[in-house]
């Protein structure tokens, strides 16, 4: 068997082309591919699904790390190449990528009555996000999500927010944890979720019912909004519920993902 160590002439040139996130002609291109980086993202890709990785670079200072990877890469035939920090700059395009990138096949979401479908009974919790487009923000709910249990995030049909390296290095793991689900018209959603026993609680900045004094029913849906506009008003007055979480008012409320944990905490210390 080769050897699963690269030799410093095989090393990835000190300038990466640009076109590596793509395949060729005959392969996926760069739309089907995600760009990952940091260690714990990279990890979670080959602990679960192994054989979307397409290639690895990573620098030398992280081949005892990643060993059972590059051995896999070796058995499997998919490149990997060591290469040094500065090229790691520029192919993840951030400073963060902490020793390893990998080029990966990029899960797109799942319909919603799909999800319902294959969903188990008893209690679950999902996240709809209304307008939620930071990516750091992102990761932060999808590590959030991962740690309580959620069952999905559940992405609007016109909603552009998509996985992308910064949110699955954020995630820390979590990108890989919790299915994103592609919603249809609001209204057949609400609908289709209704009809499998779920609550849905709007969450506002002010005027909602305590968080912490509502028992939360035990298949809830949170619907938070955008960062800086808030949630449709339309869509918050379709909820079932509107909860608030309750503070100090030394600020006006706390941002999305921070409010993702404080809600996703409340339900599982309930349900």
């Amino acid at each position: 068997m080769p050897s699963p160590w690269k030799s410093r002439s095989e090393r990835e040139p000190r300038r990466p082309p640009a076109s590596d996130a793509g395949r060729g002609p005959a392969g996926p291109g760069p739309r089907e591919e995600l760009r990952l980086y940091g260690l714990n993202a990279v990890r979670a890709v080959f602990a679960r699904r192994p054989d979307a990785i397409r290639k690895l670079y990573l620098t030398e200072g992280r081949i005892p790390a990643l060993q059972p990877l590059l051995k896999w890469c070796v058995a499997h035939r998919v490149g990997y190449r060591v290469v040094e920090e500065e090229d790691l700059h520029r192919l993840a395009a951030s400073a963060h990528h902490e020793g390893v990138v990998a080029d990966v096949l990029r899960v797109e979401p799942t319909p919603l009555s799909a999800w319902l479908r294959d969903l188990p009974d008893g209690p679950q919790c999902a996240i709809w996000l209304d307008g939620v487009g930071n990516p750091h923000n992102f990761g932060a709910i999808l590590r959030s999500a991962a740690h309580f249990g959620v069952a999905a995030v559940l992405l609007p049909k016109d909603s552009t927010l998509a996985l992308s390296g910064a949110a699955a290095r954020v995630a820390e793991g979590g990108a890989e944890a919790v299915p994103l689900v592609r919603l249809g018209r609001s209204d057949n959603a609400l609908a289709q979720l209704r009809g499998a026993g779920f609550t849905l609680a709007a969450t506002v900045v002010s005027g909602g019912r305590d968080l912490f004094a509502t028992a939360p029913p035990a298949r809830l849906v949170y619907v938070l909004g955008a960062e800086g506009e808030g949630m449709d008003r339309e869509l918050a007055s379709g909820c079932d519920l509107q909860l608030s979480i309750p503070g100090t008012g030394a600020v006006e409320s706390l941002n999305v993902a921070a409010a993702t944990a404080v809600m996703l905490a409340a339900w599982r210390a309930r349900a």
